[in-house]
């Protein structure tokens, strides 16, 4: 056990904070969606609890050592739930609802079956290293296949409506807190994406600094969106993104 602790590096322990802040920020999210009630903040509060989640996956591996089923659920939560969540609060802001349970219907589904998968899949348990997770233990590696797709859709409503939302505000009156903070969610969420391409090769101490910046990222796009100065007079619908759950 001591040699155990011994191999691992101090970016290992990162989850552990991760884990901590996204509860803080989970309890932000959720007060505003107890208050306003709202589709879209459900979504989002589910998003930074499977975000949450999937390091508290991380932060047992660290420090109890990684098993096939801690695998698994870190792998569930993170490549297969990932920034959908998140990305489905986007898409109930911005669409008009019956679009909006349209995709659900045809996404949800989609990530339920590629979850499930991968609980059937055999393990490789000699590729299964001792702190850290990787999806290179999937004895179907077809279903790594599937992630490409969750990410895609994360990209377009997620960071795609971020990156929109931060460009419109930023030629608007009184917009600049808006424009700054969805600059940082857009930073915040490309972050944990950059990690997970990295972790595929390998790298997982990428994934793990990417998360942990990315969503102090967030959170901080989210407060400071908070902070609007004046009423915003375009309509709100063809602007806002997931920073205007903080007001």
């Amino acid at each position: 056990m001591n040699n155990y602790f011994q191999s691992l590096q101090p970016v290992h322990y990162l989850p552990i904070l991760t884990t901590l802040f996204s509860g803080f920020f989970l309890y932000q999210i959720a007060r505003r969606y107890l208050v306003k009630g709202g589709t879209h903040l459900f979504w989002w509060a589910a998003g930074v609890f499977t975000y949450g989640l999937g390091t508290l996956f991380e932060a047992l591996i660290t420090l109890h050592g990684n098993t096939p089923v801690l695998n698994r659920l870190w792998y569930v939560a993170g490549a297969i739930l990932g920034g959908y969540p998140l990305a489905q609060g986007s898409v109930y802001l911005h669409l008009k609802r019956k679009n909006a349970n349209i995709l659900t219907a045809v996404t949800l589904p989609f990530i339920i079956i590629a979850g499930l998968l991968v609980f059937f899949s055999p393990i490789n348990t000699d590729l299964i290293e001792v702190y850290r997770p990787s999806g290179a233990s999937l004895g179907w590696q077809w279903v790594r296949l599937l992630t490409p797709f969750i990410n895609t859709y994360s990209v377009i409503f997620l960071i795609g409506t971020a990156f929109w939302s931060a460009i419109r505000y930023s030629r608007i009156e009184d917009g600049r807190n808006r424009a700054i903070g969805n600059a940082l969610i857009t930073l915040g969420a490309i972050l944990p994406g950059v990690g997970g391409g990295m972790a595929k090769y390998g790298i997982v101490e990428a994934l793990y600094i990417g998360e942990f910046v990315g969503i102090i990222l967030i959170f901080a796009g989210y407060k400071v969106c908070s902070y609007n100065s004046a009423a915003v007079t375009v309509p709100e619908r063809q602007l806002v993104s997931i920073s205007d759950a903080a007001n």
